[in-house]
């Protein structure tokens, strides 16, 4: 009987087990981590990145199966992590909260050289003057790319600013290139967060971003709008008091005015508003019987009195009223008895 033979078990490098225990002590450690795409981001640019932000987060790289491998056992939902982890990533993990490093990030953008076959975010424009280079094949290069040139002692000169490439352009090799040569890094660089883990929540790449000041003007409106229903309800707090109190204070002129309600304090608002009503009535009927010699003075419009405080007075204007037919009739007997 002849024996079967056993497949011996594929043995793990030893630094992939580390790698993984590492991971998942930091998950465990840190409440935030973001997961962010490394595609076309200068291996440079990362090392300053990671300098700049090494007090607040902590930078790894690592292997898609090893990341998903350590979630696990940090016993997390690795579900929805198997979508996000293809391509190169980049784990950063933060006892931020994810949008404060999302803002921080968004911060940080670097400038590298185009590459044959990307598409230009911007217009390009090889600017005027010596270039360092030397006369030699290039030079069928600066032709190609219709840009001017002439020699001056052992150097390449640009004679005029020009546009080799406009937005949406494909980069061609000899631009790129040349580019290189004469160090110019145009391509604007950040990193790409795909989703960020918060405290249990998975929160997408897009949701991270924040207009800042679209949210300020928002807080704003709210505090006005509070305001407003505050004064509306006379909500007991000072800052409220104050508004409620001044708007009564409007409103109770108003209504002695109506009222024909004297005072001390509402006589005069009382008599104007009499006044700019008959004035208001005697324009009417000049339009109608000029033969009635009728002359209106101008007026200021009226506005209530400054209700008096010890330490401030506050001013605020109220809005012109209308006059309804049955002011006319009051103005009328005013004026012809």
């Amino acid at each position: 009987m002849s024996a079967t033979a056993v497949p011996r078990a594929k043995r793990i490098p030893q630094w992939k087990i580390e790698e993984v225990k590492y991971l998942t002590n930091l998950f465990k450690s840190y409440p935030v981590f973001v997961i962010a795409d490394l595609t076309g981001f200068p291996t440079n640019q990362l090392q300053k990145l990671r300098k700049k932000l090494s007090k607040k987060v902590l930078f790894r790289v690592s292997k898609n199966k090893l990341i998903l491998r350590a979630l696990k056992n940090a016993g997390i939902d690795t579900s929805k992590f198997e979508e996000i982890l293809t391509g190169q990533n980049l784990l950063m993990f933060t006892h931020m909260n994810a949008f404060e490093l999302s803002l921080l990030l968004d911060k940080y953008k670097a400038k590298t050289y185009y590459k044959p076959g990307e598409i230009a975010q911007q217009e390009i424009v090889i600017p005027e003057g010596n270039t360092g280079l030397s006369p030699g094949p290039i030079l069928s290069t600066f032709s190609k790319l219709k840009i001017p040139t002439r020699i001056q002692g052992n150097s390449i000169v640009i004679t005029r600013d020009t546009v080799v490439a406009k937005p949406g352009d494909t980069i061609s090799e000899e631009l790129a290139s040349l580019l290189q040569r004469l160090d110019i890094a145009l391509k604007e660089v950040k990193i790409n967060i795909k989703a960020a883990y918060d405290h249990g929540i998975i929160i997408s790449g897009d949701q991270l971003v924040l207009d800042l000041e679209e949210y300020k003007n928002m807080v704003m409106n709210a505090h006005l709008d509070a305001l407003k229903i505050g004064s509306e309800i006379a909500w007991p707090v000072p800052e409220i008091l104050e508004l409620s109190l001044n708007k009564a204070f409007r409103q109770a002129l108003a209504l002695a005015a109506e009222a024909g309600y004297i005072t001390p304090d509402t006589a005069e608002y009382v008599f104007r508003t009499a006044v700019m009503k008959a004035l208001a009535l005697a324009a009417e009927i000049s339009k109608y019987a000029p033969d009635l010699g009728l002359e209106v003075p101008t007026m200021q419009p009226t506005t209530p009195p400054e209700k008096k405080e010890e330490e401030k007075k506050e001013e605020e204007e109220e809005e012109e009223e209308t006059v309804s037919e049955e002011e006319l009739a009051e103005g009328l007997g005013a004026l012809f008895g």
